[in-house]
């Protein structure tokens, strides 16, 4: 009897272990699972981001504010540069410096002589090194002077993570920006009409001493995929295959960036994979609107709360600061979930003076504040003096005349 019930004992732990060892393999699995689903989208390429225009705002990121090499996306920055110091109409004549670069090329010759027009068409549509070296040559005096334009301007443009060696993005040591500061570059050049227009051909003609030579746009996206109109490509060993897209679908205008890719395959995949991500999350609203609103019936319940102690006026006048930017891409889901936070002090000693901040406004969309802007009294409040006092008691006083008679 006793040894029966030795081995049931047995074969219950036997059973109870067999079920534990089940259950911890099945547990990882299920966690793996979990994380996969939290995983919105996946992206071989090392760096990559979604940027909105309208607002400025990074919709997606993996590694977006990281240094890195950015190969030929550099003449983004060349061709604003360019485009903000030189006249389109000038003739350049080809130095041995310019024909002699190596990488992907125009193919100029010493002495050609070309167009700053065409130099640009031949830089950012056939990724000319040799245009570039021509170009920077031409406007700066030299590779070095230009490049502390390119740097002037990146400060200008508050870009605090970029610097730039050269003007073709052949890797260098110092030479680097990160996908947001990258996207903001574009962003800028976009704005230059001449740039957007170069920039979303998909072919040119451009004329070498006279002769007409068309060339191609290395951008693959450019034509094949819906709303697509630029920008630049890009590969160096440092910075591997590289491509910022600009695309605008209805009222979604937004800036991809793929940093870091093994294969053009990879980058257009990755590029293709952002943009199908943004249109399908994301919607743009006028939240300059929204804010407005929220402002009003915010400021119509505590206006009137703020009290000025010793002052001519008791209350305040309020007025929000201004949004840099009327719309924003947010996620679909966050459409009913905008909210306002606002801080604000109630009580004041006089005098308060004019635009002074008295508090700030939040502005929460799901889980995160995307913006804080401050509240300002509109109006200077002044401090009594005795003669308000004094005009404040003769009124005190002819109320009580009034009542008595």
């Amino acid at each position: 009897m006793f040894k029966i019930c030795k081995h049931r004992i047995l074969n219950r732990v036997i059973a109870i272990l067999l079920l534990l060892i089940a259950i911890f393999t099945i547990l990882p699995k299920e966690n793996l699972a979990l994380e996969k689903d939290t995983e919105e989208i996946d992206i071989t390429s090392r760096i990559a981001l979604i940027y909105d225009r309208a607002s400025g705002k990074i919709l997606y990121e993996k590694n977006g504010n990281k240094q890195t090499p950015m190969a030929s996306t550099t003449k983004i920055m060349t061709a604003i540069v360019v485009l903000e110091n030189a006249n389109l109409k000038d003739t350049v004549i080809i130095d041995s410096k310019s024909a002699g670069i190596g990488g992907s090329r125009l193919g100029l010759k010493k002495n050609d002589k070309i167009t700053v027009n065409d130099l640009l068409y031949g830089l950012m549509l056939r990724s000319g090194n040799d245009a570039a070296i021509a170009l920077a040559t031409y406007v700066g005096g030299s590779v070095e002077s230009f490049a502390e334009m390119m740097n002037k301007k990146a400060q200008e443009m508050g870009l605090t993570n970029s610097h730039f060696v050269v003007p073709h993005g052949l890797d260098n040591d110092g030479h680097y920006t990160t996908a947001f500061e990258l996207a903001k570059m574009a962003d800028y050049a976009l704005k230059i009409d001449k740039f957007k227009e170069i920039v979303g051909c998909k072919t040119a003609t451009i004329y070498i001493n006279g002769y007409a030579k068309t060339i191609n746009n290395t951008n693959q996206l450019l034509g094949s995929v819906y709303g697509v109109y630029g920008v630049k490509t890009g590969f160096t060993n440092g910075a591997g295959r590289c491509l910022v897209t600009a695309c605008k679908r209805n009222d979604l205008d937004i800036i991809t960036v793929v940093i870091g890719a093994d294969t053009n395959e990879i980058r257009s995949k990755d590029t293709i994979k952002l943009i199908q991500y943004a249109y399908t999350k994301f919607e743009v609203v006028n939240i300059k609107e929204i804010i407005q609103n929220k402002f009003e019936e915010w400021k119509n319940i505590n206006e009137g709360r703020i009290y000025v102690n010793k002052g001519i006026e008791n209350n305040v006048k309020l007025s929000l600061e201004k949004l840099s930017y009327d719309k924003i891409a947010i996620k679909k889901e966050n459409i009913d979930k905008i909210n306002i936070s606002a801080t604000v002090i109630y009580y004041y000693e006089a005098p308060v003076e004019k635009d002074s901040i008295i508090g700030q406004f939040k502005v929460i969309i799901g889980d995160e504040v995307i913006e804080t802007l401050d509240i300002y009294n509109v109006y200077e409040i002044r401090k009594k003096e005795i003669q308000n006092y004094l005009i404040e008691f003769l009124k005190i006083l002819n109320k009580i005349k009034i009542f008595s008679s």
